[in-house]
């Protein structure tokens, strides 16, 4: 008797343009790819592409219950670059994520939230501030934090593209490579939580 295939998880990868694949051809964008590398390793899952270049993550909750539809199983959280970038007070980001992960928390889904860094020029005070956000909420909620996104990429001119901000297709690979354990424990958290 064959075992039945195992049903596809359904992860939603919502962020900004880091997660969109700003600049880069479809196929090279951090959901497709983060798929092919899954499937790879024997993965059945499907990621579906939720960024949207621009977002800040006041724009992802007005957006959350349209991108994250019913059926969805995990959540990959990548927003507050934008946040950050236009100098936001680290407070409205932490209020937009605490709203996110407690509409997600509500409808159980699990999640990875994926933290970012402060530019240099924003000071240290800010740094502090808004790199916090992202561990206190992760504890909070009792998520797993992926700490860094651009791991590994930040600051290599031969992963970024010629803005310096968004990583080309080899970048990509690296983000991917690098967070795949913490979406492989997501996706076994996902397969655990299913009723038999």
């Amino acid at each position: 008797m064959h075992a039945e295939p195992a049903r596809p998880v359904k992860i939603v990868a919502f962020g900004d343009s880091l997660t969109a694949g700003l600049g880069l051809p479809v196929s090279q964008g951090f959901a497709p790819r983060l798929q092919a590398a899954l499937i790879a390793k024997g993965d059945a899952v499907e990621v579906i592409n939720a960024g949207v270049s621009g977002s800040t993550a006041s724009d992802g909750v007005a957006r959350l219950d349209w991108s994250v539809p019913d059926g969805t199983e995990a959540v990959i959280l990548e927003l507050g670059a934008n946040d950050m970038l236009r100098g936001l007070n680290p407070q409205v980001t932490r209020e937009a994520l605490t709203t996110i992960l407690r509409r997600l928390s509500e409808r159980h889904i699990h999640v990875l939230l994926c933290g970012m860094r402060s530019a240099p020029n924003l000071g240290s005070d800010y740094a502090r501030s808004f790199e916090g956000v992202y561990p206190e909420l992760a504890a909070a909620f009792g998520v797993p934090l992926y700490p860094f996104f651009l791991d590994g990429v930040a600051a290599d001119p031969k992963l970024l593209q010629n803005d310096g901000l968004h990583p080309n297709a080899a970048g990509v690979d690296v983000i991917v490579a690098r967070i795949l354990p913490d979406v492989e424990a997501l996706i076994a958290e996902v397969r655990k939580s299913r009723s038999p």
